[in-house]
């Protein structure tokens, strides 16, 4: 750490919580582009001319880049200030949205999604690497669940917010709305941001050298089971909820929100017990959301029941990454972009593949087996953490 981010950490620690809450609004504003045009997707493939299933693949596209943006952002970068690469990703969402608002066709919708999954990618894959930067290690859990705090918002207001303001503003209209938001928190992430010099130059070697240490190793495929095993559950709720609690659209709204308003929650227990109880958060969460699925399926005609168990779902799922995060945070402080870079990308990665495994079952078997899919992944994820000790750096 330079002498003036120690000052930074210790006195002026202001404006370190500044570029922390800017953050924070980057990551709400990267999760609203991201998943907004879920609830967007009917008008927009009318809009272009296209079926709602290319649609979805246009959507579906950034989750591709985002991977391999995590993979190679922090090799590529080399010894470029980190400052100038997240202010560069800030401005490369700005311009996928204008691009998106403004797509004439159905191509240039595509090369707008993939510019936003590299954001999302060298976002991410720097942010826990920053964040370790701009506070004491003890106030680190602190900073990361603020930063996930934009995430908890997002989750809860993107959806429903595009779907309502996309039926007088029109789909383009909402990511208009979204541009000068951009714009601001490029700003803000200027002003605040301290300068970010690169610590030393990041290779492919690196990410292997990392990799290959087995407490990471084994942390790495902990984490890919624990969020394959919560987006193969999340993915496929809306049709668990139509078939089986068989409510309107209005209770599913309410449903659905109650998850949402949850992860505030989740976000503030991650931030409060991850500093010290980072292990014992990462053996309770997989296990408890793997239980909550399979009550699902044996309470899911009952709705307050269902709703029970939606909150507690809601609030575990916003905890996870902020849990990994702290446990990476502690465990591999002598490489965390590197690390950092990993785990993103074994995110991303899960996502889709948690998702895609999901909707095999869904359509070969049914929603049943979709869910308990999802509990036999977090159970994995569950064996994978053990006692913790196996996650943990040698002292």
């Amino acid at each position: 750490m330079t002498s003036s981010n120690q000052t930074m950490a210790t006195g002026g620690s202001t404006s370190a919580w500044s570029a922390v809450f800017s953050m924070s609004l980057c990551v709400a504003l990267l999760i609203a582009s991201e998943f907004m045009p879920v609830s967007l997707l009917t008008p927009i493939a009318e809009g272009l001319g296209a079926s709602e299933g290319q649609t979805g693949q246009a959507i579906s596209v950034s989750g591709f880049f985002a991977v391999m943006a995590s993979l190679l952002m922090t090799t590529v970068a080399g010894r470029l200030n980190r400052k100038v690469i997240l202010l560069s990703m800030t401005a490369l969402m700005l311009f996928s949205l204008v691009l998106i608002a403004s797509a004439p066709n159905f191509a240039a919708l595509m090369l707008a999604r993939a510019l936003l999954g590299i954001s999302i990618g060298g976002f991410w894959a720097l942010g826990t690497a920053v964040i370790m930067r701009l506070v004491p290690p003890e106030f680190v859990s602190r900073a990361l669940s603020v930063m996930f705090t934009g995430q908890a918002v997002a989750a809860a207001f993107a959806a429903p917010l595009g779907s309502y303001l996309g039926g007088f503003m029109g789909w383009r209209g909402v990511f208009w709305l979204l541009v000068p938001l951009v714009a601001i928190n490029l700003v803000w992430q200027w002003v605040s941001l301290p300068s970010l010099p690169a610590n030393q130059r990041q290779t492919i070697g690196t990410l292997i050298h990392v990799l290959k240490r087995p407490y990471f190793a084994r942390g790495m495929a902990a984490t890919m089971f624990t969020f394959a095993g919560a987006f193969a559950m999340f993915t496929y709720l809306r049709p668990f909820l139509e078939t089986v609690t068989q409510v309107n659209v209005t209770v599913l709204s309410i449903l659905l929100l109650v998850l949402g308003f949850m992860g505030f929650a989740g976000t503030w227990l991650g931030g409060k017990f991850s500093t010290r109880h980072a292990i014992r958060l990462l053996q309770l969460m997989p296990l408890t959301m793997g239980l909550v699925t399979l009550g699902l399926i044996e309470f899911g005609e009952l709705v307050l029941v269902t709703g029970l168990l939606l909150a507690v779902w809601g609030a575990l799922n916003n905890a996870i990454p902020i849990s990994w995060m702290t446990w990476l945070s502690q465990n591999v402080d002598d490489a965390p972009e590197a690390a950092g870079s990993l785990i993103v990308a074994t995110i991303q990665a899960s996502i889709l593949l948690g998702a895609a495994f999901g909707g095999f079952l869904l359509d070969h078997v049914g929603i049943a087996a979709t869910f308990v899919g999802s509990a036999a992944l977090s159970g994995i994820a569950v064996l994978l953490v053990g006692s913790g000790r196996g996650l943990l750096k040698a002292s």
